[in-house]
């Protein structure tokens, strides 16, 4: 499925979210607004030179697009549909929180030389929201999550009016969100268009698989069991996808720490419906997680700690965790052995 490019563009009016989207029609519609947008920002000596189009030469020779993403499941999937014709970098490696991180200077300056910026938006790299605001008067930015229509997104809890940019953890809404990001690429390199098009599909074609699979392996722990206790509220796409309710210590964004009310919560939770097992996330402090251990432990029910799920980061090299694809099979299965108190079994979707 082929997205809506929400891109950036200069001269143009405020709108949702504190700065100028649109929702493009299709790829063509959003190829001439980006290639205008570059056309603008060279006036004032922000974008390439004259002449040049992001990707592609003065003689027309192509060079891969350069494509800095915030969070690694973005590159991850740019590498996938783009190939050969893309060179993708991500700032932010594994453990690494988006909701706290700050742009370096180095992060800077790779930006700028960027010919397109892609992030989550919906809030999630919060603290760069400024950044892309400016950077998006120069050069092609796409907020993905905010492509996506309004009707597929789950209301931010505690935040009226916003959403929850988690959206990879359901996996057919992250495909979705692919066909938003295939589209501006596209739109900066025409000529690869049905190349682009054909990585979408191939990548689309293993989401589509791993969700199958996801439904299935849920699908084998007992009912009452499925109940995810997580650091932060970051699973709620998942449960809403997969039917498995999910409680978080924090709320959906890790700005603000957990207190004493929220460890009593939830250890009030574990010890009533005799939870198994609380998880731990990768770029999150384990801390909060550990003082509800032992406050179920001081009540008398036992709570293990499941294992460590990757939330809003890959895992690193060798993890098993480094690409999408492998961090949805790794979630999956620690959350399947954990909560149905047998081995993962199932290896299909490797």
């Amino acid at each position: 499925m082929e997205g809506r490019a929400t891109v950036g563009r200069t001269g143009a009016p405020a709108g949702r979210h504190g700065g100028w989207r649109r929702r493009w029609p299709g790829p063509l519609a959003a190829a001439l607004a980006l290639l205008a947008g570059v056309a603008g920002a060279c006036g004032d000596g922000g974008g390439p030179a004259s002449g040049e189009v992001p990707g592609i030469s003065v003689q027309g020779r192509r060079a891969p697009l350069r494509v800095v993403t915030t969070i690694g499941m973005l590159a991850d999937a740019a590498r996938a549909i783009g190939g050969e014709r893309v060179q993708v970098q991500a700032l932010m490696g594994p453990g690494v929180d988006p909701h706290l991180y700050k742009a370096s200077q180095s992060d800077l300056e790779l930006l700028r030389s960027a010919d397109l910026i892609a992030y989550v938006g919906l809030h999630l790299e919060g603290k760069m929201t400024s950044i892309f605001e400016r950077l998006r008067q120069r050069r092609p930015v796409v907020a993905v999550g905010e492509g996506l229509p309004p009707e597929r997104l789950r209301a931010a809890p505690g935040f009226a009016g916003t959403y929850d940019p988690h959206i990879w953890f359901d996996v057919g809404l992250w495909s979705e969100a692919c066909g938003v990001l295939a589209a501006a690429l596209q739109a900066l390199d025409p000529a690869g268009a049905e190349a682009y098009r054909a990585g979408l599909r191939a990548y689309q074609h293993e989401l589509a698989e791993l969700q199958a699979w996801v439904r299935e392996q849920i699908a084998t722990i007992p009912p009452r069991r499925r109940v995810l206790v997580t650091a932060h509220d970051a699973f709620g796409y998942f449960g809403r996808a997969y039917g498995i309710e999910v409680v978080g210590l924090q709320g959906i964004s890790t700005v603000s720490e957990a207190g004493l009310a929220d460890v009593a919560r939830l250890v009030d939770l574990l010890v009533e419906r005799e939870l198994p097992a609380i998880f731990v996330e990768s770029s999150v402090s384990d801390k909060g997680v550990r003082a509800v251990v032992a406050g179920a432990a001081a009540r008398g029910h036992q709570v293990r700690i499941g294992g460590t799920l990757y939330s809003d980061a890959l895992g690193p090299e060798g993890s098993g965790a480094e690409t999408y694809l492998g961090m949805v099979r790794h979630n999956v299965r620690t959350i399947v052995q954990a909560l149905r108190g047998s081995s993962a079994g199932d290896t299909r979707g490797d």
